[in-house]
């Protein structure tokens, strides 16, 4: 009995070990990632034609009757 409980106590130390943290090239991996993605967003919103869409929806919230 006592050998089952010591199999199964060594298994869950050894899960409990993983690593689940992320080590400094997957942090840098990261950051690329979010700034180039909000490089892209950026650029979509500052194009022309998405601010006129975004300012037509403004106008019409603005001007809607309550």
């Amino acid at each position: 009995m006592f050998r089952k409980i010591r199999k199964a106590a060594v298994r869950l130390r050894g899960v409990s070990r993983q690593d689940t943290g992320m080590v400094t090239s997957e942090y840098a991996m990261g950051i690329i990632a979010a700034v180039a993605f909000a490089f892209v967003l950026y650029k979509v919103i500052n194009s022309g034609q998405v601010q006129a869409e975004l300012q037509d929806i403004v106008k019409k919230a603005l001007s809607a009757r309550m």
